[in-house]
């Protein structure tokens, strides 16, 4: 999963507030409901000390519909400049929540983002085509942009003076160069915005002329999905679950490629590391390609995080992830290190800060452009519930030695 929209947080001083609210309007009361979920994550924030300009910002924020229908969650992160991080989640949190904190409570939304597929929708028919982003459960995240094909003799109806073959053989060459011309702005869309999947719908013949006429890139990244369309009669609720499921299918396809490669590299005892000292290690070399996390860890978070504490959301358990593990930190995102005199002994000495382990490894992992992968229980063996595949490895970088013959295979467990 990419995470470069955290990448705005890097190097900011902090402290932020880090809300997670439930954004689905009801039936009846609309938006309003919205509004009274973030009242009461205002008064918490508040008696977190957190000032009024920053929950000003967050509110007016909060106020501005998300314009997805459906229910959804959202995740905000502000500081005292404004909202650095508005996203969309998949799922509305269990609990609204909002704290004030040094570091932003990152993951739980990351655990949520990893749930995003950058999806491209194309709907296509004889005479052109219509493009639209869409969400993780299928719905439509910005208006429909309609692409007109170049040919407009696509019907195959006999008119007076003209024999029915020509207008037959006229009509198909139309569909054809229709198609190609389609195919031309997948690619083009493709080679611009770069989505992970294409999901490609509406008239089978149509389908089948844009798929033969695809680039490579294009091709390897469009599915077809059935049921959608650019004219009236589309079932948007089937064709939003059949979205749905071909969304599932491209996540656990991901998912799988880093920790297959994870599980082959670690086997091999190099090309992936796991155990917090160790992934600390790559980290600070930039050799991290994919930091790999174990599921339970951002439940945890989320857990801590919705816990009744002094009506602060629990945040004086944060600190217990991954066992109570600190790291340090320089004012370099490239700077961290698992004791302060690791960074002294490297010249750092202005800026440094000791942070819960699970806000370093993101804060350094976000700024080597990463890749964030949630494993799930049993997928993978995670030493501290931390692993990461790497980009290149050395001498220097250290050696991955199997559970069954470290005798520490106890560290080999779901944190907490």
């Amino acid at each position: 999963m990419k995470i470069d929209w955290l990448k705005p947080l890097v190097g900011r001083p902090g402290p932020f507030a880090t809300v997670y609210l439930d954004a689905t309007p009801s039936a009846e009361a609309g938006d309003r409901d919205v509004a009274n979920r973030w009242r009461a994550v205002r008064r918490s924030l508040e008696r977190q000390s957190a000032p009024s300009a920053v929950l000003d910002e967050l509110e007016a924020a909060v106020l501005r519909p998300t314009r997805v229908a459906g229910a959804h969650g959202r995740v905000l992160i502000a500081e005292d400049g404004g909202v650095v991080v508005d996203r969309v989640l998949r799922t509305p949190p269990a609990v609204a929540t909002g704290v004030w904190l040094p570091v932003p409570a990152l993951l739980q939304a990351a655990l949520a983002a990893d749930e995003a597929v950058d999806a491209l929708c194309v709907a296509v028919d004889r005479s052109g085509a219509d493009f639209w982003p869409c969400d993780a459960a299928g719905r439509a995240s910005a208006a429909r942009e309609t692409f007109e094909g170049p040919n407009d003799e696509v019907s195959k109806t006999s008119s007076p003076g003209t024999k029915r073959a020509t207008i037959e053989s006229r009509a198909e060459d139309s569909w054809k160069r229709n198609a190609a011309a389609v195919a031309a702005e997948i690619d083009r869309r493709v080679n611009d915005g770069r989505p992970e999947i294409v999901l490609l719908t509406g008239d089978v013949r149509a389908v089948n002329l844009v798929r033969a006429e695809l680039g490579q890139d294009a091709g390897h990244r469009t599915v077809e999905v059935a049921g959608g369309g650019r004219g009236h009669g589309v079932r948007a609720a089937d064709f939003e679950a059949s979205v749905e499921d071909a969304l599932d299918s491209y996540r656990e396809r991901r998912r799988e490629v880093v920790l297959a490669e994870f599980r082959q590299d670690q086997g091999r005892e190099e090309g992936a590391v796991s155990s917090v000292d160790d992934v600390v290690a790559v980290l600070a070399r930039g050799q991290v390609k994919a930091l790999v996390l174990a599921e339970e860890l951002a439940r945890d978070a989320a857990a801590v995080l919705a816990a009744p504490g002094d009506g602060i959301g629990g945040t004086d358990r944060l600190d217990g992830l991954l066992g109570g593990r600190t790291l340090w930190i320089g004012p370099d995102p490239m700077h961290v290190a698992t004791s302060r005199s690791d960074l002294e002994d490297l010249g750092v000495t202005e800026g440094l800060e000791e942070l819960p382990a699970p806000s370093a490894l993101l804060r350094a992992a976000i700024a080597q452009d990463a890749a964030l992968t949630f494993a799930p229980e049993g997928s993978v063996d995670l030493m501290d519930g931390v692993g990461a595949t790497l980009r290149w490895h050395d001498d220097g970088t250290p050696k991955e030695v199997a559970a069954t013959m470290s005798g520490d295979g106890d560290r080999f467990t779901t944190p907490r």
